[in-house]
């Protein structure tokens, strides 16, 4: 699609000022645009309002930090962002820009970022007629022979003028004109051939110098014109002039060509002999960059290269070479020369706009570059291929002649690939071609699409009970495929309770490296496992988490020693088991029962016989803790029998629990109570007699103490009390216990019981035997009372009163 707006501006000696806007839509490159300016403009002039003509706001000029660029070292135009102007920046000579070439214009573009938008300006600039003719010498001078017929030809030296147009040269004039005539034609390569004809005949003897004046004037306002001076000799009779052998050659001459090449060869011949037959070649009426680059061999008429050909700048060149003999005859033979364009320029590339990092969820299409292709040679030589390398998520695209995009093709992952090298080469359709490359890194920058990863979904740990506050159970670790602060990871418990309790009660995770902590010691009798959540969390925006279960299990320490449940061991009584002496060998004495609320090999418990009254009486099982005989019970074995059990569990180390069995050898109470209470009584009276000497110790001081206290503060009291009483008139009431009056309780029992009395001598020794089965094996003895079974601790109070029936009885 195009469209084009003319805008017309005037100012200064310019009535009107021609401006033409062209946008072209293409794919990447958004438009074109194209200006109008006269050369020798002051530095700030105003070239066109650029952001209008484009459609574009200021802002947009400022945010997208539009900035020209040039493709050589100077920059005619600036960009006023503020304003959204271009002005000129540096002083515009056409004629040091493009020489005589028309029109002259330079390009250069417009880029804007974020997106990126390519606008491609071309400016014209406008010839002013600013410079005058001028011809190479001030003074020509010619000799002519006085013969020469009229109508006879002279070639003069055309003038120069570097503008170009209107403003270049228009017509020459000739004064006076009494014996010449000029006539002007125009050349192949624009130049103009100035002749000057002889109208009368010339006579030396009359007029032996004749003076004339070259006038050239251009076509501009004002007006300008250059002259020179032609000094013309009169000579005497010299009758044939020099003839050129074809009136026009060609040649062809590659670009480059080393100096001394020989072009071509021009010849003339001279019908006369002698010294006026003899021919002299000169390179005439060209211009000055024609003589720099060619020279002609004065006698042989060979021309040669005598400077660099380039293609580029000019492919035609015409000189005049001019024949003469020693008479002042001449002629003039053209030389048209072709210049043969060879691949000698590598083409160049141009980074317009270039963003060295792309963010990784970019969508296909992005572009990240856009480059300016160039090469200098023309057709084939010229005519350049783009590309870069195919291993890679990006293409390349012609956007507009000469240009070339480079987007993204495919979505990008900086996780798996972090940053891209892309190669752009540029080759030419020349012979050899020539090729050339630049290489530019794309940086991808992360975006926080990836979650922290565990290096496992569920973790176990072992730890031992008992341990210490504070100890490290184990690490996670989870690790981001992200970068930066996306994959800085901090780590934290998800709260629940476990048996009532919150998990932060038992563990703590150090949020920065993961270390999981035991908040207290563990008890595997209390938790034996639990299992909790740890977060992992990144510092993205949005962050990303990821879960992993965590199990610890409580691994069993030998801290418990076995517990005796079976025989009890009480402070005041004692368990006796009671053998007949008729039992037999393996008789079932009784059977030690203990557990360990430890577990595994730290419950496996066994028992063992440590101290016994007769060793080889019994034995002790060391797996069940049975207690059974080892031979058969005789007469003559010891009523009291005590053994000393120790139950031992499988730990390491091992811990231990020591039960005492007593076993009565008898076959009746009475002789099994008699034995045991003096054992009773004189066991516990050596054991604690220490002990109730520091008890009483401390009761009686106790006592003291507190008598003393209550003894004054009754003394108060009562000193307070008959303050009282003595200023008061309240009556006394008298104070009776509670039952004081019950005293005709009959204290009998509620219960009918029968039992049998046996008395010694020693009360301490009496006995009470209740009238149950005959066969009971198992004795409750109270050193301190006579009653055998704690079926009867409530009569036992009975017996102790004095005004009991058992006591009048």
């Amino acid at each position: 699609m195009m469209s084009c707006l003319w805008i017309t501006a005037g100012g200064g000696r310019w009535q009107a000022l021609f401006v033409t806007l062209c946008l072209l839509k293409l794919s990447s490159v958004s438009g074109q645009a194209r200006y109008s300016v006269p050369e020798e403009q002051a530095e700030g002039s105003f070239v066109g309002n650029i952001a209008r003509d484009l459609g574009l706001d200021v802002a947009r000029l400022i945010s997208g930090k539009a900035r020209i660029i040039t493709k050589g070292s100077r920059q005619y135009v600036d960009l006023n962002r503020d304003k959204g102007t271009l002005v000129i920046k540096e002083r515009i000579d056409r004629e040091e820009l493009c020489g005589k070439t028309t029109p002259c214009s330079f390009s250069f573009e417009v880029i804007l970022e974020n997106p990126i938008q390519l606008y491609r300006v071309t400016v014209e600039v406008i010839d002013i007629n600013d410079n005058s003719p001028s011809f190479h010498k001030d003074e020509i001078d010619l000799k002519i022979v006085e013969s020469m017929a009229p109508g006879s030809r002279f070639g003069l030296e055309s003038a120069d003028d570097p503008d170009v147009g209107i403003n270049d040269i228009q017509k020459y004039m000739l004064k006076p004109s009494d014996h010449f005539k000029l006539e002007v034609q125009s050349q192949s390569d624009g130049g103009k051939f100035i002749e000057m004809v002889l109208q009368t005949p010339l006579d030396r003897e009359n007029e032996e110098t004749h003076s004339l004046v070259l006038i050239a004037s251009d076509g501009g306002e004002p007006h300008r014109s250059g002259t020179v001076r032609i000094h013309i000799t009169v000579l005497d009779a010299n009758d044939n002039a020099p003839v050129c052998s074809q009136p026009v050659y060609k040649a062809d001459v590659k670009e480059n060509s080393p100096e001394g090449t020989v072009v071509t060869t021009v010849g003339a011949n001279d019908a006369d002999n002698g010294v006026n037959g003899e021919v002299t070649y000169s390179i005439a009426h060209v211009a000055r960059e024609s003589k720099q680059l060619f020279e002609v061999n004065v006698k042989t008429g060979e021309i040669k290269v005598a400077g660099n050909l380039d293609y580029e700048k000019s492919k035609m060149y015409q000189l005049n070479v001019k024949a003469s003999d020693h008479g002042g005859h001449s002629d003039t033979c053209k030389v048209i020369i072709q210049i043969i364009d060879e691949n000698d320029n590598i083409p160049s590339i141009q980074l317009m706009s270039f963003s060295n990092s792309i963010s990784e969820d970019s969508p296909p299409g992005t572009t990240i570059a856009v480059i300016n292709v160039d090469d200098e040679d023309s057709d084939g030589n010229g005519v350049v291929k783009c590309s870069i390398n195919s291993d890679i998520p990006f293409k390349i695209e012609s956007s507009l002649t000469g240009y070339y995009t480079i987007i993204t093709e495919d979505f990008l992952d900086r996780e798996s690939i972090p940053e891209y090298n892309i190669t752009i080469t540029v080759s030419d359709q020349g012979s050899p071609p020539l090729t050339s490359s630049k290489n530019i890194n794309v940086k991808v920058s992360d975006v926080n699409d990836s979650p922290p990863r565990f290096d496992q979904s569920e973790y176990s740990k072992t730890v031992p009970e008992n341990n210490s506050p504070g100890f490290s159970v184990f690490t996670l670790s989870a690790s981001d495929a992200d970068w930066g602060q996306n994959a800085r990871i901090s780590y934290f418990l998800e709260e629940k309770e476990i048996n009532g309790a919150a998990v932060s009660s038992l563990v703590s995770v150090n949020s920065e490296n993961g270390v999981i902590h035991a908040v207290r010691s563990f008890d595997y009798e209390q938790i034996k496992r639990f299992e909790f959540n740890v977060t992992a969390r990144d510092a993205g925006s949005p962050p990303l988490s990821s879960v992993a279960t965590v199990k610890i299990m409580i691994q069993d320490q030998n801290d418990n020693p076995p517990q005796v449940l079976y025989p009890v061991q009480t402070g005041g009584s004692l368990v006796a088991e009671m053998v007949p002496r008729s039992a037999d060998v393996s008789y079932l004495v009784t059977k030690v029962v203990a557990v360990d609320v430890d577990s595994g090999q730290n419950a496996w418990l066994s028992y063992k016989l440590q101290k016994a009254t007769d060793r080889a009486l019994f034995e002790v099982g060391l797996q069940n803790g049975e207690i059974r005989t080892i031979r058969q019970v005789t007469d003559k074995d010891a009523v009291k029998q005590r053994l000393t059990v120790i139950v031992e569990d499988n730990g390491q180390p091992s811990r231990s629990a020591t039960v005492i069995v007593n076993v009565a050898v008898a076959d009746s109470f009475p002789e099994v109570l008699s034995e045991f209470t003096d054992f009773t009584h004189d066991k516990e009276y050596s054991d604690n007699l220490t002990f109730y000497l520091v008890l009483a110790l401390a009761v009686v001081s106790f006592l003291f103490i507190t008598c003393l206290v209550v003894i004054i503060s009754v003394k108060i009291y009562r000193w307070r009390q008959s303050r009282i009483m003595f200023h008061s008139n309240l009556p006394v009431i008298p104070y009776y216990p509670p039952r004081y009056s019950d005293t005709l309780g009959t204290g009998t029992l509620q219960h009918v019981y029968n039992y049998e009395v046996c008395r010694t001598t020693d009360s301490r020794k009496s006995d009470c035997k209740f009238g149950t089965a005959g066969s009971q094996n198992v004795l409750i003895m109270d050193p301190s009372a006579t009653g055998t079974m704690q079926r009867i601790q409530s009569e036992k109070s009975i017996l102790d009163e004095p005004d009991s029936p058992l006591e009048v009885s």
